[in-house]
């Protein structure tokens, strides 16, 4: 059995290290090629203060993007008997360079090497949540463009209200997406800081130059205080799962409106056939389940911050090994998100929208307000027209007038997609990722 970063000359019980170790050498898996990038800075940086030999680091530098390419073709394991991804980096480098291969962990702990890994693994998964949110929004920007001048029913209470627009409806989630990717901002903002150098939360004795290892890694710029760098642990991820949560509130609500749209009672849209499924004894049933599993995902995602706040919410300043059951909600969550916005960029593109829905005499009362609002205009005092209006549908006499034009911001006759589109494109443009992107290119060129 391989030995452990912190072994010393004692046995450890086989219940209680299966205990303790849980699902941790499955959850970094996730984090194996960010581990290996944090080295590659880490050593770069202590070549450059005395620490380690420049031929040392060159061997090194070479061996580490052998294993990162490893990563990323889904090859990497961690070993039977090897505790965490750290060690299993360390184990490589000592098989082919001896020891050489255990100087990388000179001047960080476990503490910070994961904090690290944490960081740079989520700061990837933000910028690909941001791209599939994106994605979405000019699916449903387009759709709101080319059904501008279709008109449905608008509702509260769930009771036909007054006129709306598939224009509105589906330009609605858009402007939606542009709120919940300035959460996506602010949560990589925070992310994108360097913990590197913070060790066990208390610093090291030796000369770190923090700064370097901030800039070889494409990071805005580090947790300065050593215990914050710590604190952060949990932090991060509550605040990230935050904004996770929000982009799932609003496609699950889409999700919601589209399943309650496609069926008999309601027939405004109709849903890629590959997007539905049947029954085992009903041969007429169309059942939305990708819809329905999007909506059951979002809102499992928006329980998120809830997990991380309830497991790291009551501890003292410090590590604890608390910290470790985050990952095991926190570091799936990304891929799960990620597949809903796929689904729903698919079946938005993909969506019928039912042109004829007012055709139907059952939503003429929506124009009432149309009705009641020309009177008004035409000089009748505002509660007169209520009631006068309001005694014809009673009567059964009330006629719909459907030509209606409304002309401001926001309404069905003015959407302002562009001026959402500019929000949108004004927020992606903010978060730099051309930088990170740089850095780590540098990196692994070395």
């Amino acid at each position: 059995m391989a030995s452990k970063l912190w072994e010393k000359n004692f046995e450890i019980n086989q219940e209680i290290e299966r205990f303790t170790v849980g699902r941790d050498r499955e959850m970094d898996l996730y984090l194996a090629k960010y581990d290996v990038l944090g080295s590659m800075a880490h050593i770069t940086m202590l070549q450059s203060i005395g620490l380690m030999e420049e031929t040392e680091l060159k061997q090194l530098l070479e061996e580490l993007k052998n294993i990162y390419q490893t990563c990323e073709r889904d090859e990497f394991v961690i070993e039977d008997g090897v505790e965490d991804v750290h060690s299993q980096v360390e184990l490589m480098l000592t098989r082919k360079l001896g020891d050489m291969g255990k100087k990388i962990h000179s001047g960080r702990s476990r503490n910070d090497q994961v904090l690290v890994d944490l960081k740079l693994f989520t700061r990837a998964k933000l910028r690909t949540i941001t791209e599939q949110v994106h994605i979405l929004f000019e699916e449903l920007i387009a759709k709101s463009n080319q059904y501008k001048d279709i008109l449905m029913p608008g509702y509260t209470h769930l009771q036909i209200a007054m006129p709306s627009s598939f224009g509105l409806w589906f330009g609605a989630y858009a402007e939606s997406l542009t709120d919940d990717m300035l959460f996506l901002q602010a949560a990589y903002r925070m992310t994108n800081r360097n913990p590197l150098g913070s060790a066990a939360g208390y610093g090291s004795s030796f000369p770190l130059n923090r700064q370097m290892t901030t800039d070889l890694l494409g990071f805005d710029t580090m947790n300065y205080n050593v215990v914050y760098a710590q604190m952060g642990r949990g932090k991060m991820e509550r605040n990230v799962a935050f904004a996770l949560a929000s982009v799932a509130g609003t496609i699950a609500k889409m999700a919601f409106d589209a399943c309650m749209f496609n069926s008999q009672n309601f027939s405004f849209v109709k849903l890629p056939k590959e997007c539905t499924t049947g029954s085992s004894i009903m041969p007429h049933k169309k059942n939305p389940d990708v819809f329905e599993l999007i909506r059951a995902k979002s809102n499992k995602i928006q329980g998120l911050p809830q997990q991380v706040t309830l497991i790291m919410n009551n501890l003292p300043v410090g590590y604890f090994r608390d910290l470790q059951i985050i990952k095991e909600v926190f570091l799936p969550a990304f891929d799960e998100l990620e597949d809903c916005l796929q689904m729903a960029a698919y079946i938005i593109n993909r969506m019928e929208v039912n042109e004829h829905i007012l055709d139907n005499p059952m939503y003429d009362p929506i124009f009432s307000v149309e009705e009641v609002n020309k009177l008004a205009a035409n000089g009748m005092p505002f509660r007169d027209a209520y009631k006068t209006v309001g005694l014809e549908i009673e009567a059964g006499t009330f006629k719909a007038n459907k030509d209606i034009h409304h002309t401001h911001e926001g309404s069905i006759g003015n959407l302002c997609n562009d001026r959402i589109e500019e929000l949108m494109n004004q927020t992606i443009s903010q978060f730099h990722f051309e930088k990170v992107e740089e850095a780590e290119r540098k990196l692994l060129n070395r």
